[in-house]
């Protein structure tokens, strides 16, 4: 049983910079050995790396396969990590290489039981009431790419640029996407609440 009082939800913090720093700052206590160091950067980053990988593989037992590879191999990069200020970035990087060494090693993709969704979704402290509803509609409404985008905003907290650089996109069509993925469950919700005109 996890200790809440050790886990540290990303409402808790100021601003960007001092989550990073201290996602820095887990990466090199986890360098050093320090076992405490590499359970709070695994408590703070494992739903980002869980939702990230279920957005690619849209299959659950893949996608914690690969939360847990993913944290064998920073524990053991986690030496020769440089920071760039970008800590999560770095985790994200590992966790698609990963998705996508699994693809090309089973060649397949499987849907998402909606339940799977719900279930990380309902279990995931840092997301709100309203986030787990559109995240929830998410799931349902969008295409892959959208997904992801959608996820690594709302789950992961990173900014539209970020996302751009990280999926290898142009920011003018992450924001586009992002834009038309809104206004696509704006629709939906609109239909679903019964405010159809």
């Amino acid at each position: 049983m996890t200790d809440n009082s050790e886990t540290v939800n990303m409402a808790d913090w100021k601003n960007e910079k001092e989550h990073d720093a201290y996602l820095d700052k887990c990466i090199e206590e986890t360098a050093t050995g320090n076992m405490d160091g590499f359970k709070k950067l695994y408590e703070e980053t494992k739903s980002s790396v869980y939702g990230f990988a279920l957005s690619i593989l849209k299959n659950p037992d893949d996608a914690e396969d690969v939360l847990q590879d993913c944290f064998v191999k920073v524990h053991g990069a986690a030496g020769d990590y440089k920071s760039q200020g970008k800590p999560l970035a770095w985790i994200l990087t590992i966790t698609r290489n990963l998705c996508l060494q699994l693809i090309r090693d089973r060649q397949k993709q499987a849907d998402i039981p909606e339940e799977d969704w719900e279930k990380f979704i309902g279990e995931n402290d840092n997301i709100s009431t309203e986030d787990n509803i559109v995240l929830t509609e998410i799931l349902q409404t969008l295409a892959e790419d959208e997904r992801q985008i959608v996820v690594l905003h709302t789950v992961s907290g990173l900014k539209h640029r970020e996302i751009a650089e990280f999926l290898k996109m142009p920011l003018s069509t992450v924001l586009s996407k992002y834009n038309r993925s809104l206004k696509k469950l704006n629709e939906k919700l609109t239909k679903g609440a019964g405010y159809e005109k």
